[in-house]
């Protein structure tokens, strides 16, 4: 039997024109929609705005929730919680709620681990199991919010930084993004969210073409061709000048912002030597740098810096013009901090 499609995986004008084929008028798509993304409903039996003949026929055709919660992890001081979601297939993800003082931010996947092969991430580590639809991006976010609005909270922010390279599950990724940024369902704006890539330097100008609003973080993590290309394989095919080039193009263009994330690894790429490479790299672009000591994985031998090299990096940057933040490591407990999210077979 053919699996039901996921009824996350249809926009408002797939649900509109679905509505017209089964000769129901259009504003039940609205309805559908909104019991979705505003009232945060999943199952059938909660749609109580539509008549029960439809209830059951959309029961009938739709899978209403697709991520099946198998296991649930909460850091020792209860700011970051990490859900491990079963797949239809059996496949597997990973998403993060990291809770901060004003702000409530998830970090999701887009792929069942990832293909780049980054040496120091715990889900390059794993290769790539499949792409996840528009659909199952969503309901990750959804999912999270149904928690927090049982605690009376709202998601603030969305970083795509889980599981997966975004960019190379381009149109599922930025189908999710609208979906939960349009106005009539879920409304989180555009600028809440910030897509993070490796470099895949034919989407950042596709990205930068279309003139979203919504974040673009690099991650960067060497300023020489040699040793990007040993951590981030992608960097053999996409060298540091053609990426930084596609990266002051979007600058150029959009007149926003981007950040370069910076994962310091000691003795390797911690020095200031390293921060002043780094500087004349991206000298005269709006950026921002977010470095972030390594997290530790299992298969990679490489150890974070210190603190004090942190700062000096830091204070390396700033004092040739290049803004930066030491980001706070969250969630190393449980496996839950940037570049630990893996599935173990």
């Amino acid at each position: 039997m053919d699996r039901l499609q996921l009824l996350y995986d249809l926009d408002l004008a797939g649900l509109t024109s679905l509505m017209q084929e089964w000769g129901e008028p259009a504003y039940r798509a609205s309805q559908v929609w909104q019991g979705q993304y505003r009232n945060l409903w999943v199952i059938p039996e909660q749609f109580t705005s539509l008549p029960l003949p439809l209830r059951t026929k959309l029961a009938e055709v739709f899978l209403f929730s697709s991520l099946h919660p198998a296991q649930e992890f909460v850091s020792q001081n209860g700011e970051t919680h990490k859900t491990l979601f079963r797949l239809h297939n059996g496949d597997a993800i990973e998403t993060v709620l990291m809770r901060f003082r004003k702000r409530r931010t998830l970090c999701i996947s887009t792929q069942s681990g990832c293909g780049m092969g980054c040496v120091f991430c715990a889900t390059g580590q794993m290769g790539l199991q499949r792409s996840l639809s528009a659909g199952e991006i969503v309901e990750q976010v959804l999912y999270y919010a149904r928690k927090l609005a049982v605690v009376n909270e709202k998601v603030t922010n969305v970083v795509v930084m889980g599981m997966g390279e975004p960019f190379h599950n381009y149109e599922a990724t930025l189908a999710a993004i609208r979906r939960l940024n349009h106005p009539a369902g879920f409304n989180l704006g555009a600028r809440r969210f910030t897509i993070s890539t490796v470099g895949l330097v034919p989407m950042i100008r596709r990205f930068t073409e279309e003139d979203h609003q919504i974040n673009l973080a690099v991650s960067l993590h060497a300023a020489n061709d040699e040793l990007r290309s040993a951590l981030i394989p992608i960097n053999k095919k996409y060298s540091l000048d053609v990426l930084i080039a596609a990266c002051r193009e979007y600058v150029a263009k959009t007149h926003r912002r981007i950040t370069f994330e910076w994962a310091l690894i000691r003795d390797l790429n911690d020095s200031r030597s390293h921060a002043r490479q780094l500087a004349d790299l991206v000298q005269g672009m709006t950026c921002h740098v977010n470095v972030i000591p390594l997290n530790p994985t299992q298969r990679y031998a490489g150890q974070a810096t210190t603190m004090e090299r942190a700062r000096e990096f830091k204070l390396e940057l700033e004092s040739r013009g290049i803004p930066c933040t030491i980001r706070i490591r969250r969630g190393i407990d449980i496996a839950a901090g940037c570049g630990q999210l893996a599935i173990q077979a």
